[in-house]
């Protein structure tokens, strides 16, 4: 009779924890999709990028909402950041430190640094990031991310904007190793797991992407 009771309490403990951790799952996801982004930083991104209008300004919140619900179901993984111009609102939104530091808080039950590559623990971790970033984004817009018939949000947003300096990505592979005038990556061989092949790529402050080719990402959130 007591293992009974003992295993009883011990299964209402797992289920208690397991459906406590959904709720807060839950509620994370909702808070970064409700975040005021656009009221806290359309002015400082209009200042760093003019030549955006509001309606493309709300567009890179869009991007930055996609790339934090990225980082919530990577967990402690890191994400590598597949566009310069979201990168440039995560920056500003870092200047905030105080409203920065409760969001991660809130919405990430961590903080999220800004790592650039040359400053991550291992050569290969900008690599690990954007493929990570590629597969979830893909899983997210229910595309296949080994044979993608369309470019998830955060891959698409800089040559969408015509990002001066942005990180450009083909689905078609040999388009992108013949484009002119600029250095596009080849998406196909972010979800490929291997034989990547192509450019490099290089973000804002001299954060570095990798150089493999399979992802133009210059810097990624992580502990």
């Amino acid at each position: 009779m007591k293992l009974l009771l003992a295993l009883a309490l011990l299964g209402l403990a797992v289920a208690t924890l397991a459906w406590w951790r959904s709720l807060r799952g839950r509620q994370r996801q909702q808070f970064i999709d409700t975040y005021p982004y656009g009221r806290l930083l359309d002015q400082r991104l209009a200042a760093r990028r003019p030549e955006l209008s509001a309606a493309q300004r709300a567009l890179v919140f869009d991007g930055l909402r996609e790339y934090f619900q990225l980082c919530r179901e990577a967990k402690k993984r890191l994400v590598a950041m597949p566009s310069q111009v979201v990168d440039d609102a995560w920056h500003e939104f870092i200047l905030f430190t105080r409203q920065y530091q409760q969001f991660c808080a809130r919405g990430l039950g961590r903080f999220v640094h800004h790592t650039p590559a040359e400053a991550m623990r291992q050569p290969t971790d900008a690599q690990d990031g954007i493929k990570r970033a590629w597969r979830l984004s893909c899983k997210r817009q229910a595309i296949d991310p080994q044979a993608p018939s369309a470019l998830p949000l955060l891959f698409a947003l800089d040559a969408t904007l015509a990002i001066g300096g942005g990180f450009i990505y083909q689905l078609d592979c040999l388009a992108a190793g013949q484009s002119a005038g600029s250095t596009p990556f080849c998406a196909g061989h972010i979800g490929c797991g291997g034989g990547c092949s192509g450019g490099t790529g290089s973000g804002d402050g001299g954060d570095s992407g990798d150089s493999s080719g399979c992802g133009g990402g210059g810097c990624g959130g992580g502990d």
